[in-house]
């Protein structure tokens, strides 16, 4: 079900409302043919072809399948819009005619099914609406408008990598660099935060080793299954013995592997965990807590070495600057009606947007948008079920097309021209 459009208290320039058909049919584009981080060819073309067509100045390939577009209106402000593209290892089970079927291979080699669960194909979509629409619209405002298609969130390494393949050098700097995200919420509303917005996040492998043996003969093995299964249980205490209730942390398993078959004790188990924090030192602690018990079970089981801790990924805590965060939540106020802003708290979700503004030095604000039908965010609500609607990463991920497709590409142009300065 697609919830109906909410009118906007002040109309944008430009006619969204003519282009919403195409953009439809791009979103369901990109949503039938996902593509794994730093695999995303296919929706890098899509993304530099419209910028293209819109007559930006378009360059591809920036941290080997990041796209970056530019159009130069006259003196004034330059402003960064981001969208991710990276879809995930998961097999869609929405049930919608233009559900994914992709499968690829992945950086293991492995033959994995693909699905946008994150919504990164709405975040992509957002971007070539509004960049359209503020293309068509030029003789309305001056300056700069920076389009930026970044590879592989979901592991971290995109933003790094345009970075780190000369970004900052290559493209002007930006007076603001925005970016938002869609999330469960009523669709078509809009939610964010001065500061902290989303959490430090680090992920980890651990491999424990052990001696394998018959399934019959246990008292020859040292059992890397118990030894692991003691383990998670104890990384649990973590959260809820080590720290105080006023701080914040979510450690999760995500992943446990050891063995093949049920009568053969296996030589080594690996665990895979993912930490989330609001701030520096609770993260060392947590940390260092977990590098203590992964050691100490090991030990306690007689392992024949210590574990392999090797860590996955890394993401900063994403922060909205204060003065940038002001200027985008005025602009909204102006352009939307009040009962679609809200202030939100920070979320455990993590991001790499942060390493845009914060290793360019410059102000950086990110922010929500809903993707649940109202009705049944409404009802869920009100029944106290709202954790069974489907989140990001999980395979009944879908947001509906309506009010949110042009609720995100409202929301991008109208921050972006709170900078951009009108036109004489």
């Amino acid at each position: 079900m697609n919830a109906k459009p909410t009118p906007s208290a002040k109309p944008l320039p430009g006619n969204l409302r003519d282009l919403l058909p195409q953009l439809e049919k791009l979103y369901t584009d990109i949503h039938a043919h996902p593509e794994l981080s730093m695999q995303e060819t296919r929706t890098a073309g899509l993304a530099a072809d419209h910028l293209r067509a819109a007559g930006y100045e378009v360059t591809t390939g920036v941290g080997k399948t990041g796209v970056v577009g530019l159009l130069r209106n006259g003196d004034g402000p330059t402003v960064m819009l981001r969208a991710d593209m990276d879809a995930l290892p998961v097999e869609e089970a929405t049930g919608v005619a233009y559900a994914s079927k992709v499968t690829a291979v992945d950086h293991e080699g492995k033959t994995v099914p693909v699905m946008h669960a994150c919504g990164h194909d709405m975040h992509v979509t957002w971007l070539v609406g509004a960049t359209t629409l503020m293309a068509q619209t030029r003789d309305s405002w001056r300056g700069t408008l920076m389009a930026v298609f970044q590879p592989a969130e979901e592991t971290a390494e995109g933003a790094q990598a345009m970075i780190d393949d000369g970004l900052f050098k290559r493209f002007p700097k930006p007076d603001a660099v925005l970016g938002q995200h869609v999330m469960v919420g009523p669709a078509g509303a809009i939610g964010g935060r001065k500061g902290v917005i989303t959490s430090a996040a680090d992920s980890l492998q651990i491999r424990l080793f052990g001696r394998g043996a018959h399934g019959s003969m246990p008292q020859a093995s040292i059992d890397p299954v118990v030894m692991a299964a003691a383990t998670v249980m104890r990384l649990q205490t973590i959260v809820a013995r080590e720290l105080a209730p006023t701080e914040a942390a979510v450690l999760t398993i995500g992943s446990l592997q050891a063995g093949t078959k049920e009568n053969v004790i296996p030589d080594e188990a690996v665990i895979k965990l993912n930490v989330r924090t609001f701030d520096e030192g609770v993260r060392k602690r947590v940390l260092a807590a977990i590098t203590r018990i992964v050691n100490a079970e090991a030990a306690a089981s007689g392992a024949p070495k210590p574990p392999e801790i090797t860590p996955l990924d890394n993401y900063s805590l994403v922060t909205n600057d204060d003065a940038a965060t002001a200027t985008v939540v005025e602009a909204f106020r102006q352009h939307f009606p009040a009962d679609r802003i809200r202030q939100t708290g920070p979320t455990s979700a993590s991001e790499d947007f942060g390493s845009f503004g914060a290793e360019w030095g410059v102000p950086s604000v990110f922010w929500f948008v809903g993707g649940t039908d109202p009705d049944t965010y409404a009802k869920a609500k009100a029944e106290n079920r709202l954790n069974e609607i489907p989140t990001n990463h999980n395979p009944r991920f879908l947001p509906v097309l309506h009010p949110t497709l042009e609720t995100g590409v409202e929301t991008l142009m109208v921050a972006a021209r709170a900078w951009l300065a009108a036109a004489p």
